[in-house]
């Protein structure tokens, strides 16, 4: 499978735009035209574009945040499109995401946060080597973290 992750820009941001999960999924993700605002708001956060064979299935936003002198990589958002989940896409790039996210920061730990009540991706996650860590983020939501063995 040829893919890329590719920021988000005003040649792809309509793409993005179009894609959108299930809609028993609305609720545990922001939509694309959500997360570029707070991109926009917030330029710690990166937009990106997941591509498979020139098309774009889905999308993720990650960022870089230091707080008390402690850094922290965030894998902030990420959905697959809902005319693309199914096919093993949700795995596929997570991996891809998270790679890409070890060798640009040099990182030996990435975190996310999930609703406790999203056992789908709860279960992708721990999949992916992802715990709970017992903290929860500024929307209440649980935050797990992924250790990386150097």
């Amino acid at each position: 499978m040829f893919s890329e992750i590719c920021e988000i820009t005003v040649d792809n941001k309509q793409q993005a735009l179009q894609l959108k999960v299930a809609p028993n999924q609305q609720s545990y993700v922001e939509t694309v035209e959500e997360c570029l605002t707070e991109a926009r708001e917030d330029t710690r956060y990166v937009p990106v574009g997941l591509y498979n064979n020139n098309t774009m299935v889905g999308f993720a936003m990650y960022g870089r945040f230091v707080e008390n002198g402690e850094e922290r990589i965030w894998f902030d958002r990420y959905l697959i499109d809902e005319h693309f989940q199914g096919r093993g896409y949700g795995k596929y790039f997570m991996k891809q995401v998270l790679d890409f996210l070890t060798e640009k920061y040099h990182c030996h730990s990435i975190f996310l946060s999930v609703y406790d009540d999203n056992l789908f991706a709860i279960q992708l996650y721990e999949k992916m080597g992802f715990h709970f860590n017992g903290e929860l983020d500024v929307h209440g939501e649980k935050v797990m973290v992924r250790e990386l063995i150097n």
